[in-house]
């Protein structure tokens, strides 16, 4: 696993701690140690292969005359699904012929990005970053268009932000995760991951700006659904309040259910 414990739970405190649903809890994604983009210095490097794996080269383009916006990146050779929980996966529509971001990826509808990416307004570099499998890897780097001053970095590892933590049921062994929580800017921002010992999702939402949102689902050990509470779309909306939308046992027949939605 590429997630480290940075600091031992209080010995006093860690059975409670076992039993909580928490994120007060001293884990964090390790972004210390990389990957290398390419094969060591002793070696002469494989064009197109990135973490060893082989990659086509592509690029879209929008705009006119001045305005025009080049998009140089790399995209996976075979097709493949993510292999990660990230909310933010980044692909090439085959379809809109541009790259699109979002939760849920189709094969069959595009390729997943890998390998250096790079944004251009013209003959300006605006944004250049590296993709992992379409997750964005390592750093991140945002220019000023008007005189290419630095104006975000950001550094991240297969999708997670560098703050996003994650807790073990085990804090020594470390190969079975409790939780993830994802963590950008010091507030809880993505998607949320609660798991049961035997792997299977438990609990699964989404944060925005430090606020629930939307569907938050329960699952049974079986991996059959126990419930969903529905939070408001947007954060901050406190004119809609929490609610309990469906519930099911554990034979998967539903013995609730609100139609309500939230606004």
């Amino acid at each position: 696993m590429p997630f480290h414990l940075l600091a031992q739970q209080n010995k006093e405190n860690e059975q409670d701690a076992e039993q909580r649903f928490t994120i007060d809890t001293p884990a964090s994604l390790d972004f210390t140690k990389e990957e290398p983009v390419e094969e060591k210095k002793t070696k002469k490097p494989k064009k197109k292969v990135f973490y060893g794996i082989k990659t086509k080269k592509g690029f879209t383009r929008k705009g006119y005359g001045e305005r025009v916006t080049y998009e140089l990146f790399y995209y996976l050779k075979k097709p493949q699904l993510p292999t990660s929980f990230v909310r933010d996966i980044y692909w090439y529509d085959f379809n809109r012929r541009e790259i699109v971001k979002g939760s849920k990826f189709d094969p069959k509808k595009g390729v997943l990005l890998h390998g250096p990416y790079e944004k251009r307004l013209g003959d300006v570099i605006v944004q250049k970053g590296i993709f992992y499998k379409g997750t964005k890897h390592g750093r991140w780097l945002t220019y000023n268009a008007k005189d290419s001053a630095l104006m975000d970095k950001e550094k991240y590892f297969r999708g997670w932000p560098k703050e996003s933590e994650v807790v073990y049921y085990d804090p020594t062994d470390r190969k079975k995760m409790k939780e993830i929580i994802p963590i950008e800017f010091g507030e809880r921002d993505g998607h949320y991951y609660r798991f049961y010992e035997n792997g299977q999702v438990a609990v699964f939402g989404e944060y925005r700006w430090d606020q629930k949102v939307g569907d938050w689902t329960e699952y049974y050990p079986n991996n059959r659904r126990k419930k969903i509470i529905t939070y408001p779309k947007e954060p901050f909306n406190k004119e809609v309040r929490p609610f309990t939308r469906a519930e099911w046992n554990d034979k998967g027949k539903e013995v609730y259910r609100n139609n309500k939605m939230a606004e």
